[in-house]
């Protein structure tokens, strides 16, 4: 079954990322070790405002953590929050998920070129 929900886990993260490469991702996942998470949702679920925060959060820093409480909703979740921000899912390990947005006037990270595509 843990391998069910892990490769569940990934499609989600291709689904919430399609302007991301695998090489990319890996990038970001590999910056992302070290953070917190910035933002915790509650038992009261994804709210406007919660939505407002993590949108400020993403343009404050580009890349963050969100720490889900339920675990039932975590796909319903990383939909609504990636909908409500514009942002990528760069990854979800348990009941957190790693999102990126690039600052629209000066992004700081840099992702890597994949070679395989062309860019």
């Amino acid at each position: 079954m843990t391998a069910s929900k892990s490769s569940s886990s990934a499609g989600l993260v291709q689904r919430l990322s399609p302007r991301l490469t695998g090489k990319q991702r890996r990038y970001l996942r590999t910056l992302a070790h070290s953070l917190k998470p910035l933002v915790y949702v509650g038992q009261k679920g994804i709210s406007e405002n919660l939505i407002e925060n993590v949108s400020a959060q993403l343009l404050a820093h580009e890349l963050i953590k969100v720490k889900i409480h339920e675990g039932d909703g975590m796909v319903e979740a990383a939909e609504a929050i990636v909908a409500g921000t514009g942002a990528q899912l760069a990854q979800k390990i348990g009941h957190t998920l790693v999102l990126y947005r690039p600052h629209p006037e000066k992004p700081t990270i840099k992702l890597p070129r994949d070679t395989a595509a062309g860019s």
